[in-house]
């Protein structure tokens, strides 16, 4: 029950990455036969990642996962703003306070928000956190609201880890639009202090783009990139029923990124280091196999969903789903259980052979507090109540229905043995 955290490797996807670690073990950059044929595999496995995404093949950037995949996107573009506009005599008048401008929102990723309170601290970027609303989604008017003139970049998950709720990606890329269309250039120019040509050159680098952490996402939505309207795109094999350690990074044409990791400079220069020929496989095999089940195992998915939050109400007093019950993944179901801690509730499960994910709804400055649920939640209850159980369920392609029933029952019988200690 907790598919959202890792995925057991597809046995299709095992086997194709087995065959390259035997016989396509040669290094992609060499010159020889041997080599040519791993380049060979590398570049087809970038086009085929490249086509269903509906991008080009040089647009895909292999990373050792979405972690990496975040962290590139971000100070990479943050590096070549230093390098083409920040370092020249422009920036003085470019820039409020100096530094570029990012939008987010307040409940993204750990390996994005750490990003930006790196560059926070370190005084290389103002971050504005948008709040989502209370059904964990953002309004994308409040993004655009957000938006400045030095806003390079908009960074907005597409469906989030914890309570696996959907956001408007498509709209929040047309309100980015809208606004790089409709700016008054003239104020512009005269704000910034540029000239003619100092405006077209500095408009030329289109920004803010859009980036999104699609890490959750690409098992259950559209990832089409175009029609999503992104910029830059971050997701991994772990959460697709491939392999762990190995990711990808879609950037769009004219996207500035510049490389965090230099070496031998591959992967176009922006991320230098040996391809992971087999991990790469992998999650290209992974991706393949996605694609093709996707409609099919959301419909599955969803129906086991309903059927697994209509038996919790049932059975589990003052339950509540925390997030958007329509605009969520199929597979996640995040509740709060009243007056037990999550922890003990997740060892209880543990110890019967299911297995979750928790966090604290209240405990939002401690290490195991969810930020995610303290921002949908109202912070002076969750003091009131800190030790409600927030627990994650997230169903996968192994799981059945009577799956769910194993852990209503389980879960039915722990919580009556709690109770009696913590009412």
């Amino acid at each position: 029950m907790d598919y959202a955290s890792a995925t057991p490797i597809d046995l299709s996807v095992l086997q194709k990455m087995n065959k390259i670690l035997k016989e396509n073990y040669a290094n992609a950059s060499s010159l020889h036969d041997l080599g040519r044929e791993s380049k060979k595999i590398l570049d087809q496995s970038r086009k085929d990642v490249a086509d269903i995404l509906g991008a080009r093949a040089d647009e895909i950037i292999f990373t050792s996962g979405a972690t990496e995949s975040n962290n590139l996107a971000i100070l990479g573009m943050l590096e070549n703003m230093s390098r083409t506009v920040l370092d020249t005599k422009m920036s003085k008048t470019v820039f409020d306070m100096k530094i570029p401008h990012i939008v987010t929102t307040n409940i993204e990723h750990p390996s994005v928000l750490e990003v930006y309170k790196y560059l926070e601290k370190t005084g290389k970027a103002q971050v504005t956190y948008v709040g989502v609303e209370k059904n964990g989604i953002v309004d994308p008017q409040k993004i655009k609201k957000a938006i400045r003139g030095n806003t390079v970049l908009v960074s907005v998950m597409y469906a989030n880890n914890e309570i696996g709720t959907i956001q408007p990606i498509k709209e929040i890329a047309k309100e980015i639009r809208h606004f790089k269309k409709t700016r008054d250039l003239v104020k512009f120019s005269r704000v910034l202090g540029l000239g003619p040509d100092q405006l077209k050159n500095f408009l030329s680098l289109s920004f803010p783009f859009f980036h999104t952490d699609a890490t959750q996402a690409i098992n259950y939505l559209p990832i089409n990139v175009e029609k999503l309207g992104v910029d830059l795109m971050s997701f991994n094999a772990g959460k697709i029923y491939g392999p762990k350690g190995v990711g990808a990074l879609y950037v769009k044409r004219n996207t500035p990124v510049d490389a965090l990791q230099l070496g031998g400079g591959q992967e176009f220069g922006i991320r230098s280091g040996t391809e992971n020929l087999a991990g790469i496989v992998g999650l290209t095999e992974a991706l393949k196999l996605t694609e093709k089940i996707k409609e099919k195992e959301i419909k599955r998915l969803s129906q086991l969903h309903r059927y697994f939050i209509e038996k919790l109400s049932n059975s589990i007093e003052g339950l509540k789903v925390n997030g958007d019950i329509e605009n969520r993944l199929p597979n996640n179901i995040n509740i709060t259980i009243p007056k037990i801690p999550s922890d003990l509730l997740v060892i209880e499960l543990s110890v019967k052979g299911i297995f979750v994910s928790e966090k604290s709804a209240c405990q939002s400055g401690d290490r195991a507090g969810s930020h995610v649920l303290n921002a949908i939640n109202n912070p002076k209850l969750c003091k009131r109540n800190k030790e409600n159980s927030s627990i994650r369920f997230s169903l996968g392609r192994q799981t059945k229905k009577e799956d769910i029933d194993c852990v209503i029952t389980t879960l039915t019988q722990i919580l009556k043995k709690l109770k009696k200690w913590y009412n």
